[in-house]
């Protein structure tokens, strides 16, 4: 039995994609196509950039971008809803009007059905660590919740489960603080 081998997809293959509402993403060579994210997971992004813009209003520290290109290699380029980048960090990792390197934080918030959940879950974790990203957030907004994974080893392993009542916090964001309340709120 002869196994096919497809090609693999580039990030240049992604330029070519149709402007259908669609996101498309390549992780490790393969397509990853999703909808448009919805109104409650806009919401959310737009609270979360809210918090981080006030903060760093009086702590200039970095930037935090919405949907960001981010190009680690020609056969992974991703969409991230949200990133954080320190100053001296955004002069390393900006080229061709790209982030072309891991930004200290990246923040996905979940979209609904398993593949969407199984790609932010695994697939991007597991790209974000490779590509030395030092904090993960996972926003689950049907739980109200918020994983914070942190590198350990090769991997980004859970370091904080964040609900109701608890705060986000960042020793990337020195004096940050964030009720989950505010996040979340419509």
């Amino acid at each position: 039995m002869v196994a096919k081998i497809e090609p693999l997809m580039t990030v240049e293959d992604l330029d070519g994609m149709p402007e259908d509402g669609n996101r498309y993403e390549v992780i490790e060579g393969e397509l990853f196509v999703s909808w448009a994210p919805g109104l409650p997971h806009q919401i959310v992004s737009g609270n979360i950039q809210y918090q981080l813009r006030a903060y760093l209003e009086n702590n200039p520290i970095g930037r935090v971008i919405t949907t960001p290109g981010l190009v680690f290699t020609q056969y992974s380029g991703v969409i991230p809803d949200l990133v954080f980048y320190s100053h001296a960090r955004g002069t390393e990792i900006i080229a061709n009007d790209r982030l072309n390197a891991a930004p200290e934080i990246v923040i996905e918030i979940l979209s609904p059905g398993r593949e969407n959940i199984s790609r932010d879950r695994i697939a991007k974790r597991q790209l974000y660590a490779k590509h030395g990203v030092s904090e993960y957030w996972i926003v689950d907004s049907e739980a109200r919740a918020i994983e914070i994974h942190r590198p350990a080893g090769a991997s980004l392993d859970l370091a904080a489960h964040l609900r109701n009542d608890d705060e986000i916090t960042s020793p990337v964001l020195p004096g940050f603080i964030c009720p989950l309340a505010k996040v979340f709120e419509s």
